[in-house]
């Protein structure tokens, strides 16, 4: 029998977000239905909501989320009814080239659900395979990745995306290690986990840089030692001054625009490791002097959703949060209900949150 249920959906592109009826589907084979407890409001919802990803409306919203399994598909064997998951939007599926060659985080087929949810009997794209600015969602059981059920569904549910993302890419990506110096550019939810993932893996330097002294404060209590308001300061120039001249180790453009990139490629010490994990818009374009590519050496990485391998990852970072070590109840800034979520992508246009949290 089909559920119905609460969610925020975007009908049409640039229109607010409506909260609507919709009927989710019990679960197929391979496939979970997960009763949503928290789910945290990101970039990506609202550049969904813009049209900016693609043009499948309508699409159902949120993607960073905790909650329990409700009911289990047939062949599902490693979830039980009851289980607290985080959702993850990969789920590698162990038999692509990526996966054979033991490279799991970059599969090339990740798994969704293939049951519908529906509004109105037009099937509904939910937002990065997920859709979970609902009472209830219906997933692949790859993307529901059991976790410790002490950690509040508040917390818990940004390890899905912003977090998982710039602790990703400071600690996988970036490899960041002892005695490493690091900056990262952008402190919103994605960099400061990035300065949280840095810190935590022995960086002795870690310096963050934005245009807003509001997000610089809140970088400080992720663990940067020093910040770099590059509003009215060259970045470059700044970082080099606070690295005898010579650049980071490794620099993290957690922006994604062509001149946060630029300043990445230059404040990294030669042979630097230079990770986007920002993403940009589809039509920016990068020039470069082919020079000063070939001369300054190093590694240009771009970061897919942190490399992690989420049945791996998620649990570690849990864990972090449950011994202290990683704040992600910094994280969030308020919580909200459904009918908010408009509301809330407001506040994080003008800078105002961190995380704004649904809470269901």
């Amino acid at each position: 029998m089909p559920h119905e249920v609460r969610a925020v959906v975007a009908v049409e592109k640039g229109a607010p977000v409506e909260v609507r009826t919709i009927l989710v589907p019990d679960p197929g084979p391979g496939e979970v239905l997960v009763s949503v407890q928290a789910c945290g409001v990101c970039h990506t919802d609202l550049h969904y909501r813009e049209g900016a990803i693609n043009d499948d409306f309508p699409f159902l919203l949120g993607h960073e989320a905790a909650g329990t399994v409700e009911s289990v598909g047939e062949g599902v064997t490693d979830l039980a009814p009851g289980d607290y998951v985080v959702l993850a939007w990969r789920a590698p599926c162990g038999t692509c080239r990526s996966c054979r060659r033991g490279r799991p985080w970059y599969c090339f087929d990740s798994r969704n659900a293939t049951r519908p949810m529906t509004l109105e009997g037009k099937p509904l794209s939910p937002a990065l395979g997920i859709g979970a600015f609902a009472e209830k969602t219906l997933v692949a059981a790859g993307q529901a990745v059991k976790v410790d059920p002490a950690a509040r569904p508040e917390a818990a549910g940004l390890i899905g995306c912003g977090v998982m993302a710039g602790y990703g890419a400071a600690v996988n990506t970036g490899r960041v290690g002892n005695g490493d110096t690091v900056a990262v550019i952008g402190c919103g939810g994605v960099g400061n986990a990035a300065i949280a993932g840095a810190c935590l893996n022995g960086a002795r330097k870690v310096i963050a840089v934005d245009i807003d002294d509001r997000k610089l404060d809140r970088a400080e209590k992720f663990g940067a030692t020093h910040t770099v308001n590059s509003r009215g300061t060259d970045p470059v120039e700044a970082v080099r001054a606070l690295t005898d001249g010579f650049g980071v180790d490794i620099a993290i453009d957690a922006v994604g625009r062509p001149e946060t990139y630029k300043q990445a490629f230059y404040m990294r010490d030669h042979a630097g490791v230079l990770v986007q994990v920002g993403v940009p818009d589809p039509e920016m374009r990068i020039d470069l002097p082919l020079i000063d590519l070939f001369s300054r050496g190093g590694a240009l990485k771009s970061s897919w959703y942190g490399d992690c391998l989420p049945s791996r990852d998620f649990p570690i970072l849990i864990d972090q949060y449950l011994y202290g070590l990683l704040d992600l109840n910094s994280f969030v800034t308020e919580t909200i209900g459904l009918d908010d979520v408009e509301n809330a992508f407001a506040k994080m246009h003008r800078g105002e949150v961190l995380r704004s949290v649904v809470i269901l």
